[in-house]
Parts: structure tokens; C-alpha cells; sequence
């Protein structure tokens, strides 16, 4: 199971957190989230997946960030079009989708053969990090070939969820907002026990 661990900035806990196994680990580069990056940690992951999180940036701030920032895969969590998506090729791209309904799941088929991946997300007040779950089952109806990661408020009680939840489509979780001691900042100690559990 691939495991992303999203929204960080702190460079001890940088190393914490990838001590602990983790797959991907996110950085988010837009200006208005709690967790924005707005200075290079003093560390940097070296043995997981860097992944740089973006809403509706200019194409050339992602490049830069990227290859400044030396990423491995681009996350884009905007409205980004699949043509924007296809301007990024030298990277893997996920492109995130905030959902509610099947209906939600229409949004995917422009993507589908462009990128690499796809995120499902809580549709919420933001264009993430909203700690809020939505409800899951609606997934069965997702029947496309791009590999995804389940997001949206998975927390620290949520284990047995996580390894009963089944889709063959599905690769991996994406953890951030509650495994927080404050925007920015994980709990180790919850995260290293919640990986053991699943």
C-alpha cells in the first residue's frame, strides 16, 4: 500500500515522518493553505517519493518548484485542465477530485490516459485538508483504469477501514490533517502506530 503523507514543512519532522516508511511524502505550494511552503526546508525526504502540491498555478511556478525542489510527482488539486496536466510529462501527475457523489466521478474521464493518478477527495470548504471524510461506497461506481489514492479525512481511528475498504483501482492513502499537532506539524507517534494497524 502506497502511503503519501501530505502537508509538511518541518524539517525534523520531515525526518520523523520518513523514518517511519513512508511511500510519498507532499509538500504544498499554494500560497493559501495553512500549510503552505513558503521557505525550502532545511531537509528534504531522500527516501521517499517528494510530492509538490499545486492549485491552479502558472505552469512555469510548477516547473520551477519542481525541479528547484527536485519532486518526483506534481499533484494538481485545482481546476486544472487535462491539457495542463499533459505540459507536465517529464513528471508522474496526480490530479486530485473533490467528491460527493458518482456524479463527481464524471469529472475523471478527460484525465483518463494523461495522468498518472488520481486523488479522491472530500468535497469541503477547501480544495483539501478539510479533516472531513465522504462516503466511500460511492467509489464502487469508479470503473476507469487510472490507479487512485483515497483521501479526505482519514484519521488515526480509521485503520480497520482502510484494510477492509476494497478497490482494484485503489494503491494506496493519503494522510494529513488529523495526524496534526497544529497545520504543518504530524504526530509521529499516531502515525507510526496507524501505519502499523493497517
Amino acid at each position: 500500500m502506497t502511503i503519501k503523507v501530505c502537508g509538511m514543512r518541518d524539517a525534523d519532522n520531515i525526518r520523523a515522518v520518513e523514518a517511519l516508511g513512508v511511500s510519498w511524502m507532499g509538500f504544498i505550494f499554494w500560497p493559501r493553505s495553512t500549510r503552505f511552503v513558503s521557505k525550502r526546508p532545511e531537509y528534504l525526504p531522500c527516501n521517499c517519493k517528494r510530492v509538490g502540491v499545486f492549485v491552479d498555478e502558472a505552469i512555469e511556478t510548477v516547473r520551477q518548484t519542481a525541479e528547484d525542489f527536485a519532486l518526483d510527482i506534481i499533484q494538481l488539486h485545482g481546476h486544472e485542465s487535462a491539457d495542463y496536466a499533459r505540459q507536465l510529462k517529464e513528471w508522474q501527475v496526480i490530479k486530485a477530485f473533490n467528491i460527493a457523489t458518482t456524479d463527481d466521478l464524471r469529472q475523471t474521464a478527460d484525465y483518463a490516459g494523461v495522468v498518472d493518478y488520481f486523488l479522491f477527495d472530500t468535497k469541503g470548504k477547501s480544495v483539501g485538508g478539510n479533516g472531513e471524510q465522504f462516503d466511500w461506497t460511492v467509489l464502487t461506481a469508479y470503473n476507469g483504469l487510472t490507479p487512485f489514492l483515497l483521501s479526505g479525512g482519514i484519521g488515526p481511528d480509521d485503520a480497520n477501514r482502510v484494510r477492509t475498504f476494497n478497490h482494484p483501482r485503489c494503491i494506496g492513502i493519503d494522510l494529513n490533517s488529523r495526524f496534526e499537532l497544529e497545520p504543518g506539524l504530524k504526530d509521529v507517534e499516531k502515525l507510526s502506530v496507524f501505519i502499523k494497524k493497517i
